[in-house]
């Protein structure tokens, strides 16, 4: 889930792709947004390429 969130890809993306509600996919992603301290996905995205997550 994490690569995925990391891709960009949007709630209902991940949602299909792991056979998730899209509620839970959004309450997973706001967790780890406010885990963080990060307020957007981009700043999710730039976080994860910073770190190695995804090149």
């Amino acid at each position: 889930m994490r690569q995925l969130i990391a891709e960009g890809k949007t709630n209902k993306e991940i949602a299909g792709i792991l056979s998730l509600s899209v509620y839970t996919m959004e309450a997973h992603r706001g967790r780890i947004m406010e885990k963080l301290n990060l307020h957007s996905t981009g700043a999710l995205v730039r976080f994860a390429v910073r770190n190695g997550l995804i090149s």
